[in-house]
């Protein structure tokens, strides 16, 4: 039997990520033929691929001749990159470079995956024309990434994103997910920042806009350049902790707002929240209400499933 291929190729990287298993998903129930590569995680699914090895990222280029490349590898944990930048930089900065060589080398659309962290988060809402000023380093990759790709390859988009959450393999993955513990064990009180305003973002609506804007594209050139796209429900940690204890029907008593600015770690925005509105206008655009999607995501982790009872008889 001849199996059909669809003919539209697309290349994933850091598929084996919160964000990379969603737009695999996504091109791959969309009619793409889509590839995802990762490294540690990749195996039996996806390609086994060191980004940092320029020789193995040319060969599964021009093997598969991709139509489209999602890059969503990076080093995301802003507290990791200031205690291993030259890591970080290698992968959010020289891999992306890369990349987008070898994506003009056989015409392939790059979509780099950026963040609201290039802004410093003092005059929201940041339009694609405001100048960055990150105030980490994390952020600084990330731009040093953006201007790599589009030095490298004027054909490229870059999408900034603000803090997601979905599906995950762990709690840990998510800065959004991995409150859940302390939610559900209200026996002990909890400090949650109040101070940061963030727009959680559902990774299946990411995935949507990239599949989105690669099917643009293919319709018309000139869609390139950088866009943004976000959730539209501002919320802090406490505040999105709370709706997470209300999605389950759990007390959130025992959270407590902490309202002054973090002294911990790396330096967070307050307030990076981006103007969506350049996708919007082309017709491209996908939002999950975050109690819907919270729920979603965090049902498999509920550790008191009596709660089923009550909602669902």
């Amino acid at each position: 039997e001849d199996v059909d291929i669809p003919s539209r190729r697309v290349l994933i990287t850091g598929a084996t990520g919160l964000l990379g298993r969603a737009v695999f998903k996504e091109f791959n129930e969309n009619n793409w033929n889509a590839v995802g590569c990762g490294y540690r995680r990749a195996q039996p699914r996806f390609e086994q691929i060191n980004l940092l090895d320029s020789t193995a990222v040319h060969d599964i280029i021009h093997d598969f001749q991709p139509h489209v490349i999602v890059h969503c590898a990076a080093e995301r944990r802003p507290d990791v990159v200031e205690s291993q930048p030259g890591a970080a930089s290698q992968l959010n900065v020289d891999a992306s470079a890369t990349l987008a060589k070898e994506a003009a080398g056989v015409g392939a659309f790059l979509i780099y995956i950026s963040t609201d962290y290039v802004f410093d988060g003092t005059s929201p809402p940041y339009k694609e024309t405001d100048v960055p000023n990150p105030l980490n380093l994390y952020g600084k990759t990330k731009l040093e990434g953006e201007k790599a790709v589009l030095e490298n390859n004027e054909e490229t988009a870059v999408l900034r994103i603000p803090v997601l959450y979905g599906e995950v393999e762990r709690l840990e993955e998510s800065a959004v997910t991995v409150m859940f513990d302390k939610v559900q064990f209200s026996n002990k009180s909890a400090n949650m920042d109040h101070w940061q305003q963030r727009f959680p973002t559902n990774v299946k609506d990411v995935a949507a806009v990239c599949r989105q804007l690669a099917e643009k594209r293919m319709l018309d050139p000139s869609v390139k350049g950088t866009f943004h796209w976000s959730g539209n429900e501002q919320m802090t940690k406490y505040e999105m902790a709370c709706a997470i204890a209300d999605a389950f029907n759990l007390p959130s008593s025992h959270l407590r707002p902490i309202t002054d600015s973090p002294v911990m770690g790396a330096l967070r925005p307050r307030n990076a929240q981006l103007d969506c509105s350049k996708l919007e206008m082309l017709g491209i655009g996908q939002r999950t209400p975050f109690r819907a999607g919270i729920r979603e995501s965090l049902w498999p982790f509920l550790v008191d499933k009596r709660w089923r009872q009550t909602v669902f008889h």
